[in-house]
């Protein structure tokens, strides 16, 4: 019901409102000093702009009812009514929407400035395009925007005031002012109206040859102007100095610092050929937009969010790994949170045979080759969705090679990887046994065809032994659970007598 009816700020409405409210403020900052200023373009189309005038009235009000019924924590109506209407808001709003209209009897319909108090609702407006700007997904192109409309609209009103002033002064009365408007080549209102705009235009930057002002009050308007032009000169240096700042940030929160690195590497006398590896990765990097640091930039959102984002981007490449096929889904979603972006160059070896093996690889995009000790003898070609390197780091009974690296593997072009540390895996199995056994047995098909598991009696009686353990201690729990249910039931048996004496004596003191 209507009475009932909540906004929330966060929710889609409340946006969309914002930028439909954005509508009758432009409209009032832009119209109210044009025909204040142009009084012919005021009489010319009053029925018009009497219209428009009176539909942003009518916004207005909306906008206050909705803005009465906004709330985030607070869900009853009668206080956030209270809330507003002894806010200062509430006093600007109501401001904004007296009716100075009527004073139109007094000055004429050609004096909308009595609409002035419209723009009170200027904060709203920077509301939207706050909201705007935290939602685009080119936040630096949108301040660059949102500061030329700015100029623009400085523009426009400082054009309107010099042509109002060229009328009090009398037009065509010296160069500086606004030419006669007998004239026909500068009668028309679209040749006043641009001429105003080209001529404050050129005023702002300073650029192009402006006509000396003659009188006290042509003055005393170049003095205003080039005073503000000033200021719109710093804000224009300072905005852009914010945005180039911003996406060199944003370049070096995606991206390791290059000139970090080649500094250094310049002042310890790094061979030509190691620092021409290290810029063509780079220039990889940069080029096909890989992002090895998304721990870093991802780290202050909340911990949902996260395992979301990382969801939807990598889930995809998690699911392609054969021995995470059967794995639940819960298993995978804690998984991809522990993945950390690599990527190999060229001729890059990603492991050596006989290494420690720290963590395992799977491939995101690229091709890797078995070599054998030679380097050049390949024994096979993994591609995007293989994985290696698990054998390592996976704790498997009988494994001759224990944690080390069973064969060498070598980037041919450049490869993007996952890798996933073994005290993550770990941690991550410690709360899915069922997977860890999956992970196991598939560890364990593998060792077998390459030969290095070793079967032994040793293993086989402690592996029995261990079954045994197990089964023994399984009786004891449950005659454990048999002995605390007995005490339950005992319990329950008391306390339902308690409870039954309870309400006879309950009856009897009614009676």
């Amino acid at each position: 019901r209507w009475k009932e009816w909540l906004v929330d700020p966060a929710e889609q409405f409340y946006y969309i409102w914002l930028q439909v409210m954005i509508l009758p403020i432009v409209y009032n900052s832009v119209i109210i000093i044009l025909r204040t200023c142009f009084t012919t373009i005021a009489l010319s189309y009053l029925p018009v702009w009497l219209t428009l005038d009176y539909l942003s009235d009518l916004m207005y009000i909306f906008d206050m009812i909705i803005t009465v019924h906004t709330g985030i924590l607070v869900k009853d109506l009668n206080q956030l009514k209270k809330r507003y209407l002894h806010s200062k808001d509430f006093l600007r709003d109501l401001a904004s929407l007296l009716p100075t209209d009527l004073l139109y009897f007094v000055f004429g319909f050609q004096t909308p400035l009595v609409r002035i108090n419209r723009l009170l609702r200027m904060p709203r407006l920077n509301e939207a395009l706050d909201r705007m700007e935290t939602r685009t997904s080119y936040p630096n192109t949108f301040r660059i925007s949102k500061l030329m409309i700015y100029i623009f609209v400085l523009i426009h009103w400082n054009g309107c005031l010099y042509f109002a002033l060229s009328s009090y002064i009398g037009f065509g009365s010296d160069r500086w002012v606004y030419p006669n408007i007998t004239d026909p080549a500068f009668a028309s209102l679209r040749r006043q109206y641009i001429y105003c705009f080209w001529f404050s235009a050129q005023i702002f930057t300073t650029v192009g040859d402006t006509p000396l002002p003659k009188r006290e009050d042509e003055y005393l308007f170049m003095i205003a102007d080039l005073l503000i032009a000033v200021l719109v000169f710093a804000s224009i240096v300072g905005n852009v100095g914010n945005v180039i700042t911003n996406l060199r940030d944003r370049d070096n929160v995606f991206f390791p610092n290059h000139e970090l690195v080649k500094a250094y590497l310049s002042s310890h006398h790094i061979s030509k050929e190691l620092r021409q590896r290290i810029d063509n990765w780079y220039q990889h990097l940069h080029i096909n937009k890989k992002i090895i640091r998304e721990n870093e930039i991802l780290q202050e959102l909340p911990l949902h969010l996260r395992t979301e984002i990382a969801v939807s981007v990598h889930l995809s490449t998690l699911s392609k790994v054969t021995i995470f096929h059967n794995c639940d889904r819960s298993l995978l979603e804690e998984l991809v949170l522990k993945l950390t972006p690599q990527v190999f160059s060229p001729g890059e070896y990603v492991c050596k045979k006989g290494d420690v093996g720290h963590e395992m690889y799977i491939i995101k995009e690229g091709k890797l080759a078995v070599v054998a000790d030679d380097g050049v003898t390949e024994f096979a070609v993994l591609s995007d969705g293989n994985f290696f390197g698990e054998i390592s780091i996976i704790n498997i009974k009988g494994n001759k090679s224990g944690n080390r690296r069973t064969a060498n593997i070598r980037s041919i072009g450049h490869s993007d990887l996952f890798s996933l540390s073994k005290e993550d895996l770990t941690d991550v199995l410690s709360e899915f046994p069922a997977a860890k056994r999956h992970l196991k047995e598939k560890g364990r098909q593998i060792l077998t065809k390459m030969g290095m598991l070793e079967y032994n009696g040793e293993v086989g009686e402690g592996e029995a032994a261990t079954v045994e353990t197990k089964i023994n201690n399984l009786q004891s729990n449950l005659e454990s659970l048999h002995t605390k249910l007995a005490r339950l039931m005992v319990e329950l048996e008391s306390s339902n007598v308690k409870m039954q004496a309870r309400v006879e004596q309950l009856e009897l003191e009614v009676a």
